[in-house]
């Protein structure tokens, strides 16, 4: 029987800061099996295990193989076919985050160069199985975790080593992990974006820039972002009340709390505490 696998995790109700796992799967194509032209909603990594197939994104086509792997970017037109004579069979890991755009830039994976090549690399070869032995450990979701940042070292890893970042572009790094850092320590304290960007030494217009080019969200959402994960993570692990939380992430106004976390999460604080506790072991 062909194999034809997606699992979904639970992680994507966390929404980690970096980096989300979302899904993976594996299957053996049938002849001609066909996907788009479509586009999809997180970054997908596809790795072939033998057979061959077409990819299609933008105005490029790419005849692939084992040994060989391609990336699909959120909001991209794409269209992939297995090969009627030898169809391939391919895993695949789904994932998000804020940390997600730059480590596929490092790794040198785009719109215009979405595939990479990874003959016998047991990361890539055994991620599926791994990860499916992780579904019924203790702190799975740690291991599952740790096994998509493998894949992202791995990926960039293979890389020539790069020469040192010029004077003009380490400044911006600089500044963007004091703009983080001041967050982290602040997030739970009645700051502002002008606050964040005085700790930065920048102007607050200039720095959202910066934000908007690294994590793709300006620098308000990125705030934004970061207490909604963090509340996420105390209504999981804390028995503390919804007012106590909004408290705790830097809004004295448990309604409006409440009123941008489902705008961010989809649902209110308790409906998502209540899925949450569903879902632990």
């Amino acid at each position: 029987m062909p194999l034809n696998h997606t699992i979904y995790t639970h992680s994507d109700a966390h929404q980690p800061l970096d980096l989300n796992l979302l899904f993976f799967g594996k299957e053996e194509c049938i002849p001609g099996h066909a996907w788009g032209p479509g586009i999809r909603d997180a970054y997908i990594l596809h790795y072939i295990h033998g057979g061959t197939g077409i990819l299609r994104m933008g105005d490029a086509e790419y005849r692939l193989g084992e040994g060989q792997g391609f990336l699909i970017l959120p909001e991209t037109v794409v269209q992939y076919e297995a090969d009627r004579d030898d169809p391939w069979v391919y895993s695949w890991i789904g994932f998000r985050g804020l940390q997600a755009l730059s480590l596929m830039e490092r790794a040198q994976l785009t719109t215009s160069s979405p595939v990479y090549t990874m003959h016998d690399v047991p990361i890539f070869s055994r991620f599926y199985e791994l990860l499916l032995e992780t579904a019924n450990q203790s702190a799975g979701d740690i291991q599952a975790q740790g096994i998509l940042y493998q894949l992202m070292y791995t990926l960039i890893a293979r890389l020539p080593v790069q020469p040192a970042a010029s004077n003009h572009s380490r400044p911006k790094e600089m500044h963007i992990r004091q703009a983080i850092e001041y967050i982290d320590n602040s997030y739970s304290q009645k700051i502002s974006v002008q606050d964040i960007s005085q700790a930065a030494g920048l102007d607050r217009t200039y720095l959202s820039s910066l934000f908007k080019a690294r994590f793709g969200m300006s620098l308000q959402a990125f705030l934004l972002e970061y207490r909604m994960n963090r509340a996420v993570e105390l209504l999981h692990h804390t028995d503390l009340s919804v007012s106590e939380i909004s408290r705790s992430v830097g809004y004295e106004d448990p309604f409006l709390f409440s009123k941008m976390f489902k705008k961010i999460k989809g649902a209110s604080p308790r409906r998502l505490r209540e899925e949450l506790l569903q879902t632990s072991p």
